[in-house]
């Protein structure tokens, strides 16, 4: 369980802090929620007994953004060419909320970009990617989005 303060990492939205434990009346049902801020400002209430289905997870130690920037700096891995097929794998990656696997779809369609044109869908996830990490870094290396941009930038 987590408390008021902690900094955790909700999947698609990134990192944030816990602001509150709220309860909650839904369609005649009482829940637990935690009240989540996203770096990007965004409050979310998450349901406290759903947070391991949905992948809540800490934040990253200090210790491992050097294997974060490692993933970004590695040879991409094989995609599959048709742009449906690699969107929904890659989708498979973001929804798991691993940060490792977040900077693998930022890597890979980072560099599919430079040499061709991504569908619509694939730029989003690709803003979406570089947001979560960039949100993670703010608050595991206690520095600015700009700062955590051009960390991500350098080495991708």
């Amino acid at each position: 369980m987590y408390h008021v303060g902690d900094k955790i990492v909700y999947p698609m939205h990134g990192a944030g802090i816990i602001e509150g434990i709220e309860t909650k009346e839904i369609l005649g049902v009482q829940r637990e929620y935690y009240v989540f801020r996203t770096h990007g400002r965004m409050k979310v209430m998450i349901p406290i007994e759903k947070c391991e289905e949905i992948g809540v997870r800490d934040i990253i130690e200090e210790s491992q953004v050097d294997e974060l920037m490692e993933v970004l700096k590695a040879e991409s891995t094989p995609m599959p060419t048709n742009w449906n097929r690699r969107y929904r794998a890659n989708m498979d990656k973001m929804k798991t909320g691993d940060i490792l696997q977040v900077a693998e779809v930022a890597r890979n369609l980072y560099r599919v970009e430079r040499e061709k044109s991504l569908s619509n869908g694939e730029k989003k996830m690709l803003v979406s990617a570089l947001q979560i990490m960039e949100s993670e870094l703010v608050l595991v290396k206690n520095i600015s989005e700009e700062e955590a941009e051009k960390m991500i930038c350098e080495v991708i």
